[in-house]
This record gives structure tokens, sequence and C-alpha cells, in this order.
């Protein structure tokens, strides 16, 4: 059942990105997912990776990241379980470093730098968010539209004021601007700079390499796009794709991801106010 009123190929699409943002943005699904990047582990080497879990939390993630088929459970007897990734949780990897880039270069500077895992949390956190990837498809494909229009698709059998909240929520995120009331919204620079998360997100989903996120129709264009619905399918969630490569694209080189990285929980005081550069609010 279409839950947009775009193509049911983009409508698919869309809603296996979002599938897949739902998946990792738990808190710590992340950090379990790079302790599990290894071959398969005990639960109690798991846990001894991950201290700042506390008794009772792993368990149930470890099962909903298996539900998800991103992780497998192998089971020897009734005293020896181990985890491990799945060739799809695997392959979902090479994103993380895409995401991580992107939150380094456009999200608002904190007083203390961030490893690169707590930059890929607070990018989820915000792509996440209701409607998020739909609103952001349609705003793209448009370059500008009224948000009559943008409920008119996106949330086609609701009540188009009720696109107000998530477009506000964009806005003070820094992903979409707009001149004011009654005006067309558009992206901001750091909402357009979301190609290549996007583009790396649906072709993950489409069980494609995460190279050829450049040849996505919408989001491997940095230019106009045409208006109306583009043909692209995402039939593959959640079962086994062709083996790709797990570094990030050579045009895009991610940041180093530091044994540290991973295993440190400290969290830095985050800043509240906007830069007033554009970038977008953590």
């Amino acid at each position: 059942m279409a839950t947009t009123g775009l193509s049911p190929d983009t409508d698919a699409d869309i809603a296996r990105v979002t599938e897949v943002l739902h998946m990792v943005t738990p808190r710590w699904n992340v950090r379990i997912l790079l302790a599990l990047n290894e071959p398969p582990q005990r639960y109690s080497l798991i846990a001894a990776k991950l201290p700042y879990l506390q008794d009772g939390q792993l368990h149930p993630k470890l099962r909903s990241l298996c539900e998800a088929g991103l992780v497998e459970r192998s089971e020897y007897s009734g005293r020896h379980v181990s985890y491990g990734l799945t060739a799809r949780g695997r392959q979902l990897l090479p994103v993380l470093p895409v995401i991580a880039t992107w939150a380094e270069t456009y999200l608002e500077k904190p007083e203390q730098p961030l490893s690169p895992i707590e930059q890929v949390e607070d990018s989820l956190t915000l792509l996440t968010r209701k409607q998020v990837p739909a609103i952001l498809w349609v705003v793209k494909t448009r370059e500008e539209v009224s948000a009559r229009a943008l409920a008119r698709i996106v949330i086609p059998d609701g009540t188009w004021t009720n696109i107000y909240p998530p477009l506000r929520q964009l806005v003070t995120d820094g992903l979409v601007v707009t001149e004011g009331s009654g005006q067309p919204y558009r992206l901001s620079p750091s909402g357009a700079a979301l190609g290549p998360v996007f583009g790396g997100l649906s072709m993950w989903a489409a069980g494609r390499p995460m190279d050829d996120a450049a040849l996505h129709p919408l989001w491997g264009r940095s230019g106009p796009v045409t208006t109306g619905d583009l043909p692209w399918t995402s039939h593959q969630a959640r079962i086994p794709a062709p083996a790709v490569s797990t570094t990030p694209p050579a045009s895009r080189p991610g940041p180093v991801w530091n044994r540290s990285d991973l295993f440190s929980h400290a969290t830095p005081t985050r800043p509240t106010s906007a830069l007033p550069t554009g970038g977008a609010r953590r």
C-alpha cells in the first residue's frame, strides 16, 4: 500500500530507506554493528566491548538486529552461542563513513570534537524523524515547493496542515529553508549535500553496490532534477545481495575509524544554538 502520492517504485524506495534508518538509529545499534565487524563472537566478548550498555540492554538489541537481518545468531550448544554480522549487515557498514563525513562538514561544531560514531548517531537522529525522507525527496525533485503542494504528495490521505510540524522541524534542523510564512521550501546546502547518504542507503536497500550511489536517479544528481516521478525500485530489503567492497568510494573518503572511536563512551557537551552559517543543528 502506497504511503505517499508518489509512484509505486518511488514510494517503495522511500519506504525501504525509512526502514533502514529505523533499523540502525536506535541508541547503541551503530556501535553494536561495528563491534560485530569481526568473526562471530560470544555474547560475553561483545558485552565487554560495550560496557556502557546496562545489564539487560544488549540481548534485546541483538535480537532486534537479528530480526532485521543484520546480525546472525549461531547456537552450537546450550552454552555456546555466537553473534556476527550477516552479509547484508556487513554491506551496510560503508555508508557509515559517508554519514560521518556529511556530519563533520554540515552539522554545527561542538565545543569538543566528536568521534565518527557520535557524528553518525547525531545524523541518524535528524534523518529518522517522521516523514523526513519523503519530504526531502519531494523538495529535491521540485527544487521549490509550497507546503500545500508538498502535503498533497507526502500525506495525500491526511489533512494538509499536518505537513507543518515536520517541515518546521526540518527548518530548525537546518535541512530545509524558506523565506517566511506562505513562501516555498527548498533544500539548504546541508540538505542538498545528503545525496551520497540517501543514495547509499537506497543502493543498499536495492541490493546494489554502494559505489553505485552516484548513479541514483535522484540522489546521484547535484543539479536540477526533472519534475515528475523517477523510476527506482528497492525489492531486496533483508535478503542477500551481491558482495560489495567494504571501503568507501575513493571520491568521498570517509574519516578514519579508530578503535578508540568505538569503545570510548564519553559524551561531550553539545551546544544548543544553531550555527549562523547554515550548519544543520544537532
